[in-house]
C-alpha cells in the first residue's frame, strides 16, 4: 500500500502544528491590517518601509543559504553512486518508499565526534541530508537506515516547506509552544524512520545510540532495559525538563516507537523496492 503521511503524523505535531498555524494566521493578519490601515490613514512610506524590511530579511536568509550551501560542496563528501554508494543506495530506496518525487542530496561531514544528522533546505529546490562521519562510525548498517528515514521524515512531512514555516514564525514567540511543536515532528520522524528501516530492533537501537554514542557497545545494547529508565525519570524535574526542549526524552522515543510499531496503521509499511538506477541529485536528534 502507499505511504501516507496523515497516517503517520503524531497527534501531537497535528495539534501543535494547527495552533501554530492558527496564531501564526492571526498574527500575520493582524500586522497587515494595521500596517495597511496606518500607510492609508498617516504615512504611505510606512508600506513601503514595511515591504523593505520583508525583502532585507529575505536576502539575508538567502545570502545565508546560498554560502552555507557552497561550504558544504566545498567541506563535505557528497554522497552518489560514486561516493559510498550503500548510503546512497540507503537514501534512493528510502525516498522512493515514501513517496519523495527527487531523493535529497545526502552528504557525510567531520563531526570532531558528534553524532548527529539533519535534514534541510538551501538555496534551489534540492533538499539534502546530513550525516555525521561518528554516527556513521557507531551506527551498524541497519541504525543508519533507520537515521536516514528520520531525516527523510522531515522532508515528507512538510517540516522544511517554506509557506508552512513563514505561516507559524510569529508562533514561536509563544513561551513553550514551538519546543511542543518541535517535539511532535520528531516523534513523527521517527515513526517514519521505523517504516523505512523495517525494523524495530534496528529503529529502538539507533535511538539509543545517541545516548550512549559507544561503537564498542553497540551490539551489547538493550533496548527495553534503555526504555526502562523512562518509568525513573523523577516527574516534576523530568516535566520541566521535557517541557522546555525541543526533544523527547531518548528514552520516551524508544518507548514510543514500540508503541507505534505494535498498532501501526494499514498503509504505512515500506514496500520492498529494488536498488533504483537514478540520479544524484542537516537533528536526527
Amino acid at each position: 500500500m502507499d505511504f501516507k503521511i496523515s497516517t503517520v503524523r503524531h497527534p501531537k505535531e497535528k495539534f501543535y502544528g494547527t495552533l501554530m498555524l492558527v496564531i501564526g494566521t492571526l498574527v500575520w493578519a493582524g500586522l497587515a491590517a494595521g500596517v495597511a490601515y496606518v500607510a492609508m490613514n498617516d504615512d504611505p512610506m510606512i508600506l513601503f518601509g514595511f515591504a523593505s524590511y520583508i525583502a532585507m530579511f529575505w536576502f539575508s536568509s538567502f545570502v545565508a543559504r546560498a554560502l552555507l550551501r557552497a561550504y558544504m560542496i566545498g567541506h563535505y563528501v557528497m554522497v552518489s553512486e560514486q561516493q559510498f554508494p550503500h548510503l546512497h543506495k540507503m537514501v534512493q530506496e528510502g525516498a522512493q518508499a515514501i513517496g519523495l518525487k527527487d531523493a535529497p542530496q545526502a552528504s557525510v561531514y567531520n563531526s570532531s565526534g558528534v553524532m548527529n544528522a539533519m535534514a534541510l533546505t538551501l538555496v534551489g529546490r534540492t533538499r539534502y541530508i546530513w550525516l555525521t562521519s561518528q554516527l556513521i562510525d557507531a551506527d551498524d548498517e541497519e541504525q543508519v537506515k533507520f537515521v536516514i528515514g528520520h531525516e527523510l521524515g522531515h522532508h515528507v512531512a512538510g517540516h522544511l516547506d517554506t509557506l508552512p514555516g513563514l505561516m507559524r514564525l510569529p508562533a514561536y514567540m509563544m513561551p513553550l509552544l514551538a519546543q511542543a511543536y518541535s517535539r511532535g515532528r520528531e516523534l513523527t520522524c521517527d515513526r517514519i524512520g521505523y517504516i523505512v528501516s523495517n525494523n524495530l530492533q534496528a529503529s529502538r537501537t539507533a535511538l539509543q545510540m545517541l545516548a550512549c554514542g559507544s561503537a564498542k557497545l553497540n551490539s551489547q545494547m538493550n533496548p527495553a532495559a534503555f526504555e526502562a529508565q523512562e518509568k525513573m525519570v523523577p516527574s516534576t524535574a523530568g516535566f520541566f525538563l521535557h517541557i522546555f526542549s525541543l526533544y523527547p526524552r531518548l528514552t520516551r522515543r524508544v518507548e514510543a516507537v514500540g508503541q507505534f510499531a505494535e498498532k501501526a496503521p494499514a498503509g504505512t509499511s515500506a514496500p520492498q523496492v529494488s536498488a533504483p538506477v537514478v540520479r544524484v541529485e542537516p537533528q536526527m536528534a
